[in-house]
Protein backbone atom coordinates (compact mmCIF):
# COMPACT_ATOMS: atom_id res chain seq x y z
CA UNK A 1 0.00 0.00 0.00
CA UNK A 2 1.45 3.07 -0.83
CA UNK A 3 1.50 6.35 1.78
CA UNK A 4 -1.55 8.02 -0.02
CA UNK A 5 -3.25 5.04 0.81
CA UNK A 6 -2.47 4.64 3.80
CA UNK A 7 -3.04 8.97 4.79
CA UNK A 8 -6.64 7.96 2.78
CA UNK A 9 -7.14 4.91 5.41
CA UNK A 10 -6.79 7.01 8.49
CA UNK A 11 -8.72 9.29 10.70
CA UNK A 12 -9.32 12.73 9.67
CA UNK A 13 -6.42 14.78 11.82
CA UNK A 14 -4.58 11.06 12.62
CA UNK A 15 -1.49 11.80 10.86
CA UNK A 16 0.15 14.77 8.42
CA UNK A 17 2.98 14.48 5.67
CA UNK A 18 6.05 16.21 6.62
CA UNK A 19 9.40 17.13 4.60
CA UNK A 20 11.97 14.80 5.80
CA UNK A 21 14.82 13.13 4.10
CA UNK A 22 15.87 9.88 4.24
CA UNK A 23 19.66 8.13 4.25
CA UNK A 24 19.25 4.90 1.73
CA UNK A 25 22.77 3.15 0.36
CA UNK A 26 24.80 5.74 1.39
CA UNK A 27 23.19 8.86 0.15
CA UNK A 28 20.67 11.22 1.76
CA UNK A 29 17.02 11.33 -0.39
CA UNK A 30 14.58 14.49 -0.09
CA UNK A 31 11.32 13.34 0.58
CA UNK A 32 8.20 13.54 2.74
CA UNK A 33 6.96 11.33 5.57
CA UNK A 34 3.51 10.42 7.34
CA UNK A 35 4.44 11.33 10.97
CA UNK A 36 1.49 10.95 13.74
CA UNK A 37 -0.20 13.40 14.98
CA UNK A 38 0.07 14.58 18.92
CA UNK A 39 -2.07 17.12 20.85
CA UNK A 40 -2.80 18.88 23.76
CA UNK A 41 -6.23 16.99 25.23
CA UNK A 42 -8.01 19.20 27.82
CA UNK A 43 -10.64 17.14 29.84
CA UNK A 44 -12.80 19.43 31.40
CA UNK A 45 -15.61 18.31 33.90
CA UNK A 46 -18.40 20.52 34.24
CA UNK A 47 -16.69 23.75 33.77
CA UNK A 48 -13.44 22.64 35.60
CA UNK A 49 -10.04 21.66 33.67
CA UNK A 50 -8.97 18.09 35.29
CA UNK A 51 -6.18 17.26 33.00
CA UNK A 52 -4.33 17.91 29.83
CA UNK A 53 -2.83 15.27 28.18
CA UNK A 54 -1.03 14.68 25.01
CA UNK A 55 -3.39 12.53 22.71
CA UNK A 56 -3.79 11.14 19.26
CA UNK A 57 -6.70 13.01 18.43
CA UNK A 58 -9.15 10.55 16.98
CA UNK A 59 -11.71 8.23 19.25
CA UNK A 60 -11.53 11.00 21.85
CA UNK A 61 -15.28 9.73 22.86
CA UNK A 62 -14.05 7.06 23.84
CA UNK A 63 -10.91 8.22 25.82
CA UNK A 64 -13.28 10.44 27.57
CA UNK A 65 -15.22 8.13 29.13
CA UNK A 66 -12.21 5.58 29.32
CA UNK A 67 -10.29 8.21 31.56
CA UNK A 68 -12.99 8.96 33.61
CA UNK A 69 -13.80 5.52 34.54
CA UNK A 70 -10.43 4.98 34.95
CA UNK A 71 -9.38 7.76 37.10
CA UNK A 72 -12.56 7.04 39.18
CA UNK A 73 -14.02 10.66 38.47
CA UNK A 74 -17.18 8.76 37.46
CA UNK A 75 -17.86 5.29 38.59
CA UNK A 76 -20.43 4.28 35.69
CA UNK A 77 -20.50 5.15 32.71
CA UNK A 78 -24.25 6.86 33.12
CA UNK A 79 -22.53 9.34 35.38
CA UNK A 80 -21.11 11.18 32.16
CA UNK A 81 -24.17 12.76 30.82
CA UNK A 82 -22.70 14.23 27.53
CA UNK A 83 -19.34 14.83 25.55
CA UNK A 84 -18.66 17.40 23.67
CA UNK A 85 -15.33 17.68 21.64
CA UNK A 86 -13.88 21.14 20.33
CA UNK A 87 -11.15 22.65 18.87
CA UNK A 88 -9.69 25.17 21.53
CA UNK A 89 -6.26 27.11 20.37
CA UNK A 90 -3.38 24.86 19.68
CA UNK A 91 -5.16 21.88 21.07
CA UNK A 92 -8.54 19.72 21.69
CA UNK A 93 -10.97 20.73 24.67
CA UNK A 94 -13.44 17.81 26.30
CA UNK A 95 -16.28 19.60 27.83
CA UNK A 96 -18.20 16.69 29.37
CA UNK A 97 -21.18 17.02 31.91
CA UNK A 98 -21.07 14.80 34.94
CA UNK A 99 -23.29 14.06 37.75
CA UNK A 100 -23.84 16.40 40.42
CA UNK A 101 -22.20 13.04 43.08
CA UNK A 102 -19.45 13.02 40.63
CA UNK A 103 -18.74 16.68 40.81
CA UNK A 104 -18.54 17.02 44.30
CA UNK A 105 -16.26 13.94 44.77
CA UNK A 106 -14.11 15.55 41.92
CA UNK A 107 -13.43 18.68 43.78
CA UNK A 108 -13.06 17.23 46.73
CA UNK A 109 -9.91 14.88 45.17
CA UNK A 110 -8.97 17.38 42.56
CA UNK A 111 -5.24 17.17 41.76
CA UNK A 112 -3.93 18.95 39.02
CA UNK A 113 -2.25 16.87 36.75
CA UNK A 114 -0.18 17.54 33.15
CA UNK A 115 0.18 14.66 30.42
CA UNK A 116 1.52 11.57 32.03
CA UNK A 117 3.43 9.65 29.78
CA UNK A 118 5.05 6.50 31.84
CA UNK A 119 4.89 7.19 35.50
CA UNK A 120 1.46 7.03 36.25
CA UNK A 121 2.30 9.53 39.59
CA UNK A 122 1.89 12.95 38.38
CA UNK A 123 -0.37 15.04 40.42
CA UNK A 124 -0.31 12.46 43.22
CA UNK A 125 1.36 15.42 46.30
CA UNK A 126 1.93 12.55 48.98
CA UNK A 127 3.16 8.74 49.36
CA UNK A 128 -0.11 8.08 51.19
CA UNK A 129 -2.54 9.11 48.33
CA UNK A 130 -0.46 6.89 46.35
CA UNK A 131 -0.74 4.25 48.48
CA UNK A 132 -4.79 4.90 48.78
CA UNK A 133 -4.45 5.35 44.27
CA UNK A 134 -2.94 1.78 44.74
CA UNK A 135 -5.59 -0.08 46.45
CA UNK A 136 -8.53 -1.71 43.42
CA UNK A 137 -11.14 -2.87 45.42
CA UNK A 138 -13.59 -3.93 42.81
CA UNK A 139 -15.18 -7.09 41.79
CA UNK A 140 -13.35 -9.18 39.78
CA UNK A 141 -13.99 -11.05 36.35
CA UNK A 142 -13.25 -15.18 36.90
CA UNK A 143 -11.96 -17.15 34.16
CA UNK A 144 -13.91 -17.63 30.96
CA UNK A 145 -17.03 -19.52 31.58
CA UNK A 146 -16.03 -22.38 29.04
CA UNK A 147 -12.24 -22.71 30.80
CA UNK A 148 -8.82 -22.12 30.56
CA UNK A 149 -7.82 -19.48 28.29
CA UNK A 150 -5.54 -21.29 25.52
CA UNK A 151 -1.82 -20.01 25.19
CA UNK A 152 -3.03 -20.11 21.01
CA UNK A 153 -5.56 -17.49 21.84
CA UNK A 154 -3.35 -15.45 24.10
CA UNK A 155 -1.03 -15.22 20.87
CA UNK A 156 -3.74 -14.98 18.32
CA UNK A 157 -4.81 -11.81 20.07
CA UNK A 158 -1.36 -10.35 19.75
CA UNK A 159 -0.82 -11.15 16.42
CA UNK A 160 -4.02 -9.96 15.22
CA UNK A 161 -3.43 -6.37 16.65
CA UNK A 162 -0.01 -5.77 15.19
CA UNK A 163 -2.27 -6.63 11.72
CA UNK A 164 -4.93 -4.13 12.96
CA UNK A 165 -2.85 -1.26 13.84
CA UNK A 166 -3.18 0.90 10.99
CA UNK A 167 -2.09 4.33 12.21
CA UNK A 168 1.00 2.90 13.55
CA UNK A 169 1.78 0.92 10.34
CA UNK A 170 1.60 3.75 8.26
CA UNK A 171 3.46 6.15 11.14
CA UNK A 172 5.55 3.71 13.27
CA UNK A 173 4.76 5.99 16.05
CA UNK A 174 1.78 4.79 17.84
CA UNK A 175 0.59 2.15 20.68
CA UNK A 176 -2.51 0.17 20.26
CA UNK A 177 -4.81 -1.86 23.27
CA UNK A 178 -6.86 -4.33 21.91
CA UNK A 179 -9.84 -6.61 23.22
CA UNK A 180 -10.53 -10.15 22.09
CA UNK A 181 -12.52 -13.15 22.73
CA UNK A 182 -11.71 -16.25 24.76
CA UNK A 183 -10.57 -17.82 21.01
CA UNK A 184 -8.44 -14.95 20.58
CA UNK A 185 -10.28 -12.99 17.71
CA UNK A 186 -9.88 -9.05 18.39
CA UNK A 187 -13.31 -7.13 18.50
CA UNK A 188 -12.30 -3.88 19.25
CA UNK A 189 -8.84 -2.08 18.76
CA UNK A 190 -7.50 1.43 19.73
CA UNK A 191 -4.75 3.14 18.77
CA UNK A 192 -2.74 6.48 20.56
CA UNK A 193 0.79 8.12 20.60
CA UNK A 194 0.33 7.08 24.24
CA UNK A 195 0.35 3.32 25.87
CA UNK A 196 -1.89 4.92 28.70
CA UNK A 197 -4.35 6.57 26.34
CA UNK A 198 -4.94 3.61 24.51
CA UNK A 199 -6.02 1.54 26.97
CA UNK A 200 -8.46 4.60 28.27
CA UNK A 201 -9.82 4.74 24.80
CA UNK A 202 -10.72 0.71 24.46
CA UNK A 203 -12.17 0.83 28.23
CA UNK A 204 -14.20 4.02 26.89
CA UNK A 205 -15.49 2.04 24.01
CA UNK A 206 -16.49 -0.87 25.57
CA UNK A 207 -18.11 1.32 28.18
CA UNK A 208 -20.16 3.12 25.63
CA UNK A 209 -21.08 0.08 23.55
CA UNK A 210 -21.97 -1.96 27.07
CA UNK A 211 -19.61 -4.61 26.35
CA UNK A 212 -18.08 -6.25 29.91
CA UNK A 213 -14.55 -5.89 29.83
CA UNK A 214 -14.72 -9.56 31.52
CA UNK A 215 -16.13 -11.42 28.68
CA UNK A 216 -12.71 -11.38 27.33
CA UNK A 217 -9.26 -10.19 27.59
CA UNK A 218 -6.98 -7.23 27.05
CA UNK A 219 -3.92 -6.93 24.70
CA UNK A 220 -1.47 -4.18 24.64
CA UNK A 221 1.74 -3.56 22.45
CA UNK A 222 3.56 -1.77 25.31
CA UNK A 223 4.91 -2.71 28.35
CA UNK A 224 2.67 -3.46 31.47
CA UNK A 225 3.90 -0.67 33.99
CA UNK A 226 1.75 -0.08 37.42
CA UNK A 227 -0.47 2.02 35.79
CA UNK A 228 -1.90 0.05 32.76
CA UNK A 229 -2.16 -3.10 35.19
CA UNK A 230 -4.37 -0.82 37.50
CA UNK A 231 -6.21 0.38 34.34
CA UNK A 232 -6.96 -3.38 33.04
CA UNK A 233 -8.17 -4.05 36.70
CA UNK A 234 -10.24 -1.01 37.46
CA UNK A 235 -12.11 -1.78 34.18
CA UNK A 236 -13.03 -5.51 35.08
CA UNK A 237 -10.34 -7.32 32.60
CA UNK A 238 -9.09 -10.90 34.21
CA UNK A 239 -6.06 -11.10 31.69
CA UNK A 240 -3.23 -8.48 30.26
CA UNK A 241 -1.30 -9.80 27.63
CA UNK A 242 1.48 -7.25 27.02
CA UNK A 243 4.18 -7.73 24.32
CA UNK A 244 6.89 -6.29 26.04
CA UNK A 245 7.60 -6.64 30.17
CA UNK A 246 6.25 -5.64 33.05
CA UNK A 247 7.88 -3.81 36.15
CA UNK A 248 7.54 -5.31 39.70
CA UNK A 249 5.04 -3.38 40.73
CA UNK A 250 3.10 -3.72 38.29
CA UNK A 251 3.65 -7.71 38.94
CA UNK A 252 2.49 -7.08 42.62
CA UNK A 253 -0.65 -4.94 41.65
CA UNK A 254 -1.47 -7.95 39.30
CA UNK A 255 -0.95 -10.19 42.39
CA UNK A 256 -3.21 -8.29 44.35
CA UNK A 257 -5.90 -7.37 42.03
CA UNK A 258 -6.38 -11.09 40.92
CA UNK A 259 -5.26 -10.17 37.17
CA UNK A 260 -3.20 -12.74 35.45
CA UNK A 261 -0.44 -11.00 33.55
CA UNK A 262 0.97 -12.22 30.62
CA UNK A 263 4.66 -10.75 29.74
CA UNK A 264 6.97 -11.08 26.23
CA UNK A 265 4.15 -12.40 24.84
CA UNK A 266 6.00 -12.65 20.86
CA UNK A 267 7.20 -15.09 18.69
CA UNK A 268 5.27 -18.31 19.98
CA UNK A 269 6.26 -17.15 23.71
CA UNK A 270 5.21 -15.47 26.94
CA UNK A 271 6.13 -15.04 30.77
CA UNK A 272 3.32 -15.61 33.24
CA UNK A 273 3.39 -13.54 36.48
CA UNK A 274 0.85 -13.30 38.09
CA UNK A 275 -2.00 -15.92 38.66
CA UNK A 276 -1.34 -18.31 36.05
CA UNK A 277 -4.43 -20.75 37.05
CA UNK A 278 -6.39 -18.92 33.96
CA UNK A 279 -4.04 -20.04 31.13
CA UNK A 280 -3.77 -23.53 29.88
CA UNK A 281 -0.63 -25.57 30.30
CA UNK A 282 -0.39 -26.86 27.10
Amino acid sequence: MNAADLLAGLAPGAACRLPASAWRDGRLEPGSELVAEEVPVALVYNGITQAVMLASPQDLEDFALGFSLGERIVCDPCELYDIEVEEAGAGIAIEMRISARAMAQLKETRRARTGRTGCGLCGVDSLSHFEQDSCVEEARAGPPAAGLLAPDALHRAVKGLAASQRLHQATGAVHAAGWADWEGQLQLVREDVGRHNALDKLVGALARAGLPAGDGFAVVTSRASFEMVQKCARAGFSVLGAISAPTALAVRMAERAGLTLAGFVRGGRHVLYSHPERLARA
